[in-house]
């Protein structure tokens, strides 16, 4: 498995999907909640709600909760959420990136340090870890829409750039700046994303094997479960048979 954004396979991992959607509903809200408020509450009008509320409605997520979460946006007891990206080293020199959306920039700090040293990993400074990443367009779908060659003749037809495709997913790749466009067209194409993102791409990938992925996999799991941590990214490459083995 290699790392992308983690909010897909995390659910799959460890057979806690009750939990995980709950947590993952949550994060979702918040989003919503923080795009509403950056701009018009109309998705039609603002394109980080559009792009919110499309991810929440492809992860099932009731109507109820979507237009709850856009009217909290624009309540008086709205919080005041605040983007902060820690950047930080996993077991086998695994680089990480952590996107959080918090109200207390104080404690997302203090948990995401305390996460990262009880885990085999160290917290980074800013720029220690991104500069292996490339920030892209992440268009995902599930396998089921179609065949790997399918899907890659529409997305060179899109104008995206890449595509990797395994048993559960093909994932889409294009410029930050073509996001837009090339998802508009993927969708006349193929239908509804599972998701559609500005993601963290790595450059390359570092091999982990045997042990420290039981500790990479911890680490991860544990940055994802608090609560002010909404993506997790890394350049790990780990196979699935030492994922099987972590995931018991």
């Amino acid at each position: 498995m290699a790392g992308h954004s983690k909010f897909k396979n995390i659910m799959h991992r460890k057979g806690r999907a009750d939990a995980v959607r709950s947590k993952l509903f949550s994060k979702l809200s918040r989003e919503i909640t923080v795009a509403a408020k950056s701009g018009m509450p109309d998705p039609a009008m603002n394109s980080r709600l559009r792009l919110a509320v499309a991810n929440a409605k492809a992860e099932s997520m009731p109507k109820d909760n979507i237009d709850r979460a856009i009217k909290k946006a624009s309540g008086a007891d709205a919080e005041a959420y605040e983007e902060i990206r820690y950047e930080g080293f996993g077991p086998g020199g695994v680089g990480l990136i952590i996107e959080a959306l918090t109200d207390n920039r104080n404690r997302a700090a203090a948990n995401v340090r305390a996460i990262f040293s009880k885990n085999g990993g160290n917290l980074g400074e800013t720029g220690s870890v991104s500069f292996m990443f490339d920030r892209v367009g992440q268009i995902v779908y599930p396998a089921s829409v179609g065949s790997e060659d399918k899907v890659m003749e529409a997305a060179i037809e899109a104008g995206a750039e890449d595509v990797e495709s395994d048993e559960d997913t093909h994932t889409i790749f294009t410029a930050f700046e073509d996001l837009s466009d090339v998802a508009q067209t993927l969708e006349a194409a193929l239908g509804e994303p599972k998701s559609t993102a500005i993601a963290w791409r790595p450059k390359t990938l570092t091999p982990v094997e045997g042990e420290p992925v039981a500790t990479l996999m911890k680490l991860i799991d544990a940055l994802e479960d608090d609560d002010d941590v909404q993506n997790v990214y890394g350049n790990y490459d780990v196979s699935d048979e030492d994922l099987e083995t972590y995931a018991g």
